[in-house]
Parts: C-alpha cells; sequence; structure tokens
C-alpha cells in the first residue's frame, strides 16, 4: 500500500464511522466504495467487514443499555437461517442487480400504507430483516439501506435504534469476515494486510468514540428527519450506480 492510500483508509474509517455513530447508518456505504476504489473486491469485503465489525461493537457496547434484545433475537434467526441457505444453494446474484435491489429498498419502504409499514417491532419484521440485510451483504457487501427502512417507523428512541442497528450489524459483518475469509483462503485472491486492518480497527474506535457527544445533543424528532434524507439519498447513489454497471 502506498501512503495516499493509506491515509484515504485512514481518514475514511474515522469519517464513516463517526457518521454511522451518529445515526446507525451510511458510513459503512461510503467506507464500502472506497475500499472498492483501491482494493480487490475479496480484500475489500474483508477489510470492510473487520473496520465495520469494530465500530459497531464498539457504538452497541457503549449504548449496550438501550439494546431492544427481542429485536435481537428475531434478526439473529433470520440472518442465521440466510446463511444456511446462502451455504446450500450456493446462488449469487449479479452486482448491478443487487444494487438495483439495494436502492429500490428505501422507496418501496417508505412508500407502503401505514399497514403494511417495515417495522422491527412488528411480529415476525425483525426476522425477515435479519434473513433480507444478511443475503444482500453476502451478496452485495452492504444492507445498510435496506435495514433502515426497518427501523424508520418504529417508535423506539435514537439511543435505542442505534445500539439495536449497531448489535445487528456485528452479526452480519461477521458472517461476512467468514465468508470472505473462506473466499481469499480457497483461491489466488489478494491477503488482507493485517497491520492496516488493525490501524482501521483503531481508527473506527475513534470515530466511534467522537459521535457519541453529537448523539446526546440532537433529539429524536431531528434524528427521524436526518435518517429519512439519508435512507433516500443513498437509494438514489444505489441506483445510479447499478444503472451505470448495467449500461457497461
Amino acid at each position: 500500500m502506498t501512503w495516499p492510500i493509506i491515509a484515504l483508509l485512514a481518514a475514511s474509517t474515522v469519517v464513516t464511522s463517526f457518521i454511522s455513530g451518529i445515526l446507525g447508518m451510511a458510513g459503512g456505504m461510503i467506507l464500502m466504495g472506497v475500499l472498492l476504489a483501491v482494493l480487490p473486491l475479496p480484500a475489500a469485503m474483508m477489510m470492510h467487514g473487520i473496520t465495520q465489525l469494530a465500530s459497531n461493537a464498539w457504538r452497541a457496547f457503549m449504548l449496550r443499555d438501550a439494546i431492544d434484545w427481542r429485536v435481537m433475537r428475531g434478526y439473529a434467526a433470520g440472518g442465521a437461517a440466510a446463511m444456511a441457505l446462502f451455504a446450500l444453494i450456493q446462488v449469487v446474484a449479479s452486482k448491478p442487480v443487487a444494487l438495483i435491489m439495494l436502492g429500490l429498498m428505501p422507496f418501496v419502504g417508505l412508500a407502503l400504507p401505514e399497514r403494511l409499514h417495515l417495522n422491527v417491532e412488528r411480529r415476525g419484521h425483525s426476522t425477515a430483516s435479519g434473513v433480507l440485510c444478511t443475503g444482500l451483504s453476502l451478496v452485495a457487501g452492504v444492507s445498510g439501506p435496506v435495514l433502515d427502512v426497518f427501523f424508520i417507523h418504529s417508535k423506539m428512541g435514537r439511543h435505542a435504534v442505534v445500539a439495536t442497528k449497531a448489535f445487528t450489524q456485528c452479526l452480519t459483518h461477521l458472517m461476512k469476515i467468514i465468508y470472505f475469509g473462506v473466499v481469499i483462503a480457497t483461491t489466488s485472491a489478494a491477503e488482507v494486510s493485517a497491520w492496516a486492518a488493525a490501524m482501521m480497527v483503531v481508527l473506527a474506535f475513534v470515530g466511534t468514540q467522537l459521535s457519541k457527544r453529537v448523539l446526546e445533543r440532537i433529539d429524536d424528532r431531528k434524528f427521524r428527519l436526518w435518517t429519512r434524507v439519508t435512507v433516500t439519498g443513498i437509494g438514489c447513489v444505489y441506483l445510479v450506480s447499478g444503472a451505470v454497471l448495467l449500461a457497461k
């Protein structure tokens, strides 16, 4: 790795961990874009998984008293089912299709009538989010925008939202690390730099810690407004990215 790339990864890790620490989202997608620009796909997926696992684990620990364990149980069950299904059928969608699906999900979720809204507090919805988000993470590398759709209409406060989402993402990124670790170990894919991964883990802790003060200062109304704006913005980015890849 050259020094400019190292500096880019360091700055990206701090900034994206800071963003995710405030909104519980968005940072992972931005970091994935940076990693894919400078690293081979398997290495980028591994680095992303390691860094985001560290960032989310620290965020979940800081806000551990606010975690909704009922939602977590459902998400874990759904994630395990998705992992088992992927291991059994080994179906992988093309990247453009996965990106377009991710881009459409926020708009579909927000457009649904009240009785059909996706909401992790409703019976079965947390399990469905586990299945869908884990599957998309193994296909496209990230699933944050889809997970956010399940939380937008919940009545949970901002601390509970950020804490619970952080814990769900810990599980998802752990499964991604295992999956792509096997890919790297069994193919000629580029290896992951241990020292670079360690650097990004430390900086993920720094960015997450810095975000806590900002999270304390905003109220739930502003938190939900910023979340909605960010969700739709991310959806647009995914749609454009998928369309560009399809056009090539």
